[in-house]
């Protein structure tokens, strides 16, 4: 019975930690396309806090990034899950994802750089958002786009790529990086080859950039996302305890720039 009602009580108590968290779509604008992205905050919590720009994988926003939306907030940030691609644009399976990213990845960032920029600004905008103190963090595809906003010279204290491609076509513009950079990198990811590496440490290196690097033994590409499954042989797996780690380095990171 002593057990029962104990573990009710911590059932009770985690409820009410976030029951004041709110999530909700928003629709906004970049140029004429019309996106719409995800927000989250703890309405629990008075006045203005720091807020984060959530960017997504090659499938867009999805159920995944409202979940890490959901944390940051639980964590006592505005969290808003940026939309890249544009409102109803959700590729479906690895072939129409590949096709999409595609759109952004090539030799002219400016689009995505551009999408990423109205992400930042509707973040910015919230009442609840001290627009003084904003980080972007990204998965996989998302790494990407919150790397090349930080290249464009974004106003924003942090970056963090979770498992995401870092390569650019720019790299000259790092020296445009305000705020410090973190990328949390599966050891043995196939898809981001050690020359891509080497690389955009020398990227960070030649502008004087603020930047930590982490690795994650035995962890491939989107080691964050359990959909991902757990065959590293396919070369993208979930991986919990880079999961939970590189979560962690997170936290510690948004600690101090915050």
């Amino acid at each position: 019975m002593k057990r029962y009602l104990l573990a009710l009580m911590m059932t009770l108590v985690a409820q009410g930690a976030s029951a004041g968290v709110v999530g909700q779509n928003v629709e906004y604008r970049q140029g004429d396309t019309v996106l719409e992205g995800y927000l989250a905050y703890d309405d629990a919590i008075k006045g203005t806090r720091p807020g984060v720009l959530v960017i997504h994988e090659w499938t867009g926003v999805t159920a995944y990034e409202k979940m890490r939306a959901e944390q940051l907030a639980r964590l006592g940030y505005v969290a808003f899950a940026a939309d890249i691609y544009g409102k109803g644009v959700r590729p479906v399976g690895p072939e129409q994802a590949a096709k999409e990213a595609a759109k952004y990845r090539g030799s002219d960032r400016s689009l995505i750089r551009a999408r990423g920029a109205a992400g930042l600004a509707k973040l910015a905008s919230f009442p609840q958002v001290d627009p003084k103190r904003l980080a972007v963090m990204g998965y996989c595809f998302g790494g990407t786009a919150a790397l090349e906003l930080a290249r464009s010279g974004a106003d924003l204290l942090g970056t963090v790529s979770f498992h995401g491609g870092l390569s650019t076509p720019n790299p000259a513009d790092a020296r445009n990086i305000r705020g410090k950079v973190l990328a949390l990198h599966g050891a043995d990811d196939p898809y981001v080859k050690p020359d891509e590496v080497a690389a955009f440490q020398k990227e960070m290196r030649d502008a004087k950039v603020d930047w930590q690097m982490n690795y994650y033994g035995g962890a491939v590409h989107s080691f964050t996302n359990p959909k991902s499954g757990n065959d590293n042989s396919k070369g993208a797996a979930y991986n919990e305890k880079a999961d939970r780690r590189s979560f962690e380095a997170m936290k510690l990171f948004f600690s101090e720039i915050f």
